[in-house]
């Protein structure tokens, strides 16, 4: 609907579908993305200048979208120690233990115009097949003795929109450094080391995002190299990092 749609619209108007649920929704690869009742389901549509910041550098859409969902929650006053972080590329996780949601990002370039699709989907009130982010709340009130409410879909969707577009408008401005401290203070990777295409493969460290939004390992005597994410795939079970 949104495919039909973004192109009858003036570039100025936002576009957006919510689903309650969907029976055909889609993951990274063909993957299939399971997607109940409870949890937040949203495709976006927004619009990006092929000559500008993030218009040379649209990988990093993905990361700015997930930092959003994670910000969306952690952002509100008495929520910001709800252990919500980014995997990369493109994962929502509980600490660094469970994913509970993830974005996929499509973009068409006509003319000098980035049209993007962000379809979003994370876990809100739903404790299978893994975990919610109420739950996280109510283990948190639990162990702190707070009393948070429990939060809702739309409203997470809506916030997460709005941090979007103050992270876009950012990162417009300012570039990669605008946002990364940010990205960086939740993601899962810090010093982690992990294993080059096998469990046998070489030990390397992971350094950071580089210019253009791919993951930044550091393999001894080899010095710094960057991974594409269309090329490779995070295994965070076995950490490792292996091409598809």
């Amino acid at each position: 609907l949104i495919g039909r749609l973004m192109f009858e619209l003036p570039e100025e108007m936002g576009l957006i579908a919510i689903a309650v649920r969907q029976t055909q929704g889609k993951g990274r690869g063909g993957n299939v993305w399971l997607s109940p009742v409870g949890c937040a389901l949203a495709t976006l549509h927004i619009t990006v200048p092929l000559h500008s910041n993030l218009g040379q550098r649209i990988p990093f859409v993905q990361h700015l979208v997930s930092l959003a969902v994670v910000e969306s929650v952690r952002s509100i006053p008495g929520y910001e120690e709800i252990d919500l972080r980014v995997k990369w590329p493109n994962d929502i996780y509980y600490s660094d233990l469970m994913k509970l949601g993830g974005v996929l990002v499509n973009s068409t370039l006509i003319e000098t115009t980035f049209h993007i699709l962000i379809g979003f989907g994370f876990n809100v009130n739903n404790s299978n097949p893994t975990i919610c982010i109420n739950d996280l709340i109510t283990k948190f009130n639990k162990e702190e003795g707070t009393k948070l409410k429990a939060l809702t879909a739309d409203c997470l969707i809506a916030r997460t929109v709005t941090v979007l577009e103050r992270l876009i408008d950012i990162f417009q401005e300012k570039g990669p450094n605008g946002v990364l401290p940010s990205y960086y203070k939740y993601w899962v990777h810090s010093g982690k080391q992990v294993r080059l295409r096998d469990e046998e493969g070489p030990i390397a460290w992971i350094v950071g995002i580089d210019d253009y939004g791919f993951l930044q390992v550091h393999e001894e005597g080899k010095g710094v190299e960057s991974v594409h994410p269309d090329g490779n795939s995070f295994d965070m079970l076995r950490n490792l990092i292996v091409p598809k």
